[in-house]
């Protein structure tokens, strides 16, 4: 009996060990990639650059009332009730990870409901804005058409869109939001936790439109997206941390994906100061090469 308890133990311990390791090598891939720095400069490149603002002002009114609308909503129908569950399980923390989860849920509807319905193209002309501006144009005139200008106005360059914008919001991630929400019942720990599974779920969309003008299939995406797993995470969670923030989730949207921007100009241009991350181009590459290798 002894001897499978300590048997149990061991394995247990084994586990355990493995599982830190793994931990510890993400979050040394995730701080030396620099991915979790691109949201930071986003916001800094959104105000330095105001002609980038021209597709967010265009939507500040519907998308600011409907951020009130829904905030007020959640607060005064849903903040109470989760309070007096999490009471009983994160004691004083209670109010403290209710609001952390009530504006989760809140940034969650907001997001879903204005990048569904008022923000899509905006963010498209944003991230191709940026895109121009850094000199990218090979890439975006993959997917739209571009108009003779000054640099300067990279969201004046933007012509028509030749492909559809970023993917549209689904029922697999509303589903893949509430399996987790239960997350939150566990004091502290649980609300991170959360943080970060929403912050992956993030950072896998942050290069949607990027994907999309490189004309990668799903199973490239997903072998790049799997491969880089800890920089895009480390994006997502600062990104979804910022979006977090009552009345400006709208405002980080953007900046968001001016770094989502910026970070895809970086490794299209392969600059190993700021990621070291190979190109997609190299990438699909070697995964040509291994699917004629598994021929």
């Amino acid at each position: 009996m002894s001897s499978t308890i300590d048997s149990a133990k061991a394995k247990a311990k084994e586990v355990a060990i493995e599982d830190f390791n793994k931990a510890k090598a993400l979050a040394h891939s995730a701080a030396k990639s620099g991915a979790y720095l691109y949201p930071i400069k986003g916001i800094f490149y959104f105000l330095s650059h105001r002609s980038l603002w021209k597709p967010l002002l265009s939507k500040l009114i519907p998308t600011m009332t409907l951020s009130v609308g829904v905030i007020a909503f959640m607060f005064i129908f849903a903040y109470l009730p989760q309070l007096a569950v999490l009471i009983w399980v994160n004691g004083p923390l209670a109010a403290f990870t209710t609001i952390l989860l009530t504006l989760s849920e809140s940034s969650t509807l907001i997001t879903i409901l204005s990048r569904t319905f008022i923000i899509q193209d905006a963010l498209v002309d944003t991230f191709d804005g940026v895109l121009v501006s850094k000199h990218q144009t090979g890439v975006v005139s993959e997917g739209r058409q571009l108009k003779s200008g000054n640099f300067n106005d990279p969201i004046g360059k933007l012509g028509k869109l030749l492909k559809s914008p970023f993917e549209k919001f689904t029922p697999k991630a509303l589903v893949r939001y509430l399996m987790y929400l239960p997350l939150n019942f566990i004091p502290v720990v649980g609300t991170v936790i959360f943080v970060l599974v929403q912050g992956r779920t993030r950072g896998n969309s942050a290069h949607i439109r990027y994907f999309q003008l490189k004309k990668w299939s799903n199973s490239e995406r997903e072998a790049w997206l799997k491969e880089n797993t800890a920089p895009y995470t480390a994006f997502g969670t600062v990104a979804t941390l910022l979006e977090l923030i009552p009345f400006a989730s709208i405002l980080f949207s953007f900046t968001n994906t001016v770094g989502a921007a910026l970070w895809a100009a970086d490794i299209e241009s392969n600059n190993t100061a700021m990621t070291e991350m190979t190109s997609p181009a190299q990438a699909r590459d070697s995964l040509a090469k291994d699917a004629k290798k598994s021929e």
